[in-house]
């Protein structure tokens, strides 16, 4: 499946990938968790993980981002100094200096991604402090400009996020994951919970922001156009199992699963 994956990457796509995933596995029942996983994800890239409910995509999310450990298999991210960096060999104070710096988390839900007692300055700030940033104004400066970013009234550096609306404190996280120019940003369903006007606002921002920061992507979703606007290559889960992957339009115009076929058909039908 690496070799298939490989061929399916552009031209133009480095060498070296910056995540490699070998026989990634985490069940905790029969077809329930993840297992079997392998990939490659290059810099730039973004790649959706689609499937119905309890296929999986949410455990291997867990995995790859380090806040679960698998029960076998093994992750390799390469870092910025072209290391290779096993991630559950690492420590835990090293995979939480990843997540603080090289990498992002957005959540689904803005309020388990976001400090609510502070204010958007602060949230957005606290990315920077992590790297070692100290000076105030730069640290204000950074907020000001991300919220300009994510179309958010600058004037507000100094409100809580609890008086932001849903798609505003979503916004808002994504300054903050951004901020510190991590290289692979996580999405948990990052328009789940909004009104359709506002996910296509927000949709429209990510996909700009991905593009211009060159940013490589991990989006687990349920939603196919959003996978479609999104993601560069998909991976269809079902039942713990990845059962088809490959370049995002080849699976959602002529997929080739069954199960893919199925999940493509569901959202065509009135």
């Amino acid at each position: 499946m690496i070799q298939a994956l490989m061929k399916q990457q552009p031209v133009s796509v480095p060498a070296e990938p910056l995540l490699q995933v070998r026989d990634l596995s985490l069940l905790y029942g029969p077809e329930k968790g993840c297992q079997g996983v392998s990939f490659d994800l290059y810099p730039g890239e973004v790649l959706g993980i689609v499937g119905e409910s309890g296929s999986g995509k949410s455990t291997l999310l867990s995995l790859l981002s380090g806040r679960l450990p698998p029960q076998a298999g093994n992750i390799g991210y390469r870092g910025k100094d072209g290391e290779w960096l096993d991630l559950y060999s690492a420590s835990e104070a090293e995979r939480r200096t990843l997540l603080r710096t090289e990498w992002g988390f957005v959540e689904q839900n803005p309020r388990d991604g976001l400090r609510m007692g502070v204010s958007a300055g602060a949230n957005i700030g606290e990315r920077l402090m992590a790297q070692g940033v100290r000076n105030y104004e730069q640290l204000r400066g950074a907020g000001i400009d991300w919220l300009g970013q994510v179309e958010i009234d600058p004037q507000r550096i100094d409100d809580l996020p609890r008086t932001f609306s849903g798609g505003m404190q979503q916004r808002l996280q994504i300054a903050r994951n951004l901020v510190s120019s991590p290289r692979l940003v996580f999405m948990d369903e990052p328009t789940g919970g909004l009104d359709v006007s506002v996910q296509a606002r927000l949709l429209d921002l990510l996909r700009g922001l991905v593009r211009e920061l060159d940013l490589a992507v991990v989006i687990v979703t349920h939603d196919l156009a959003v996978a479609r606007l999104l993601a560069d290559r998909l991976m269809v889960m079902r039942r713990s199992r990845v059962v088809e992957t490959g370049l995002t339009d080849q699976i959602l115009d002529d997929p080739q699963h069954p199960y893919s076929q199925l999940l493509v058909s569901s959202v065509l039908q009135p």
